[in-house]
């Protein structure tokens, strides 16, 4: 299948990683074979196309979706283009990967849902393919942590404080729609509903730090979840000592699972139906055999990267459709996601409790 990666920035790296890895884990009937790259900036497109094995570049993104030869397109771009880039690829009859967020609004998300139809689709929340994550979804499942009672995410960066990043696309309206909320809270957001269901109403603010800046720089939420559990989600730039620190804990009447994006390979687990005298937080290290993906990558006690993430979610995609099984997270998970976000936003507009529009 040829793709064609539409971005080359940062995710794009990622991407292009992720369809030269695939092969080598996974084992596919039909390879993806990485046939454009398209971007604004031809020479930094060649450079990127050289170093990632693409074989050929573009310019311009309406040219490769009407190329008959492409079966997949992946969207990497800024936020702004992912629903006109989306519908227009649905059309063409493609394949569609899209990069979180799916939309810059629910409204966005709803078109581009109803333009993918039975199409094969994928949004790359590649947070959920962290083998951690995945075997507390499977005793979460399992009823390892009871009634659940709280949900407590949060994700914190710190480049928001460097005066060398007071520009680009992430920190304009246009091109973004917000800040740390369609960037980071999308995230954790999408998380807690795969892991804890739906929220039912939500609570927000956001803070904005730096003067005459258009988008929020922090976002703080508390949520009531359909369950009857309730959580709290905090998103910034500007949790100095926090690189990427994405991190959830889940405390039930049974137990506390906890994660941390920072010490990835790694599960926080507390058993309370054992003994009091035994009772104690675990640190597992989820690279055994039996945990998810523990024979796909590398040996016990061998940890895996981020990159990994990317890999493992394009591989279970591409399996997916060769079986004809449907995969999550798609453009429907994607759509759940964002009208959490619309939510967020018009909470902190109007300073109340908001439900998220269906």
């Amino acid at each position: 299948m040829n793709v064609a990666l539409l971005g080359y920035g940062f995710m794009g790296r990622a991407h292009s990683n992720a369809y030269h890895q695939v092969g080598h884990f996974f084992d596919l009937a039909t390879l993806p074979v990485r046939k454009i790259i398209c971007g604004r900036d031809p020479t930094a497109v060649a450079k990127m196309a050289a170093q990632w094995g693409w074989d050929e570049i573009a310019t311009d993104w309406r040219a490769v979706i009407g190329r008959k030869d492409i079966d997949i397109i992946d969207i990497a771009t800024p936020n702004h283009l992912h629903a006109e880039i989306a519908i227009a690829a649905a059309q063409a009859g493609k394949i569609v990967l899209c990069e979180k967020p799916l939309a810059l609004s629910a409204a966005d998300g709803e078109r581009m849902l109803a333009a993918i139809g039975s199409l094969p689709n994928l949004v790359w929340f590649n947070y959920r393919r962290v083998p951690a994550i995945m075997l507390a979804k499977r005793w979460i499942d399992e009823g390892r942590i009871g009634t659940p009672y709280h949900y407590r995410a949060t994700y914190l960066q710190q480049w928001g404080n460097d005066p060398a990043r007071r520009t680009g696309w992430k920190l304009e309206r246009a091109t973004a729609g917000s800040g740390v909320i369609v960037d980071l809270l999308c995230h954790i957001m999408d998380l807690a509903l795969w892991l804890n269901g739906p929220i039912t109403e939500i609570n927000a603010l956001t803070h904005t730090f730096i003067e005459g800046r258009e988008i929020e720089d922090a976002s703080l939420a508390m949520a009531r979840f359909a369950n009857g559990s309730i959580g709290s989600f905090e998103a910034t730039r500007f949790g100095i000592g926090s690189l990427n620190r994405n991190t959830f804990k889940i405390h039930g009447s049974a137990g506390m699972i906890g994660f941390n994006l920072e010490d990835l390979n790694r599960l926080s687990y507390f058993d309370a139906r054992l003994p009091r005298e035994e009772q104690g937080t675990r640190s597992l290290l989820a690279t055994a055999p039996e945990h998810p993906f523990g024979t796909t990558f590398w040996k016990p006690g061998h940890i895996i990267g981020y990159e990994h993430t990317f890999i493992a979610t394009l591989g279970e995609f591409l399996l997916a459709l060769e079986k004809g099984e449907p995969f999550h997270p798609n453009f429907a998970d994607g759509l759940a996601v964002q009208r959490m976000l619309d939510a967020v936003e018009r909470s902190a507009a109007i300073r109340q409790w908001e439900s998220p529009l269906t």
